[in-house]
C-alpha cells in the first residue's frame, strides 16, 4: 500500500503512526457500570459447562453422584468417565473436584 494514498484515506491513524503517539486513552477511569455489566456477560458467553463443573455446584457426594448419574442417562458423558468420576469420588471425596462453586459463581468472576 503507498504510504501517499493511506494518508489520504486514514490521515489521523497515519499521523499516530508517524508520531508513535495516540490520542485515545482507555483505563479504567472511562468505565462505567453498564460498560462493565455488558463486559462480564461475555466472558461467559458461549462457555458450556461440563461435569466437573456440576459436581463443583454439590454440597454432598450424594448430590455429585445423582449429576453423573443423570448425565450418563442423557449421555452426554460416557459410561466408563462416570465410572471414573464415582470411582473418585468414593475414594478422594467431593473436595477432589475443586473448591465449590458458590451462586452466581459466573457473575462474581466475570
Amino acid at each position: 500500500m503507498e504510504k501517499d494514498w493511506f494518508k489520504k484515506l486514514f490521515p489521523n491513524i497515519a499521523r499516530e503512526m508517524e508520531e508513535g503517539v495516540s490520542r485515545v486513552h482507555v483505563g479504567d477511569e472511562d468505565r462505567d457500570e453498564e460498560t462493565e455489566r455488558k463486559k462480564a456477560s461475555r466472558k461467559w458467553a458461549g462457555y458450556e459447562p461440563d461435569v466437573v463443573d456440576f459436581i463443583r455446584r454439590c454440597d454432598t457426594e450424594e448430590q455429585a453422584r445423582e449429576i453423573v448419574d443423570y448425565l450418563e442417562e442423557r449421555g452426554e458423558i460416557a459410561p466408563e468417565q462416570a465410572g471414573e468420576l464415582r470411582k473418585r469420588l468414593k475414594s478422594e471425596g467431593l473436595i477432589s473436584f475443586g473448591i465449590r462453586k458458590e451462586e452466581d459463581f459466573y457473575h462474581k468472576n466475570s
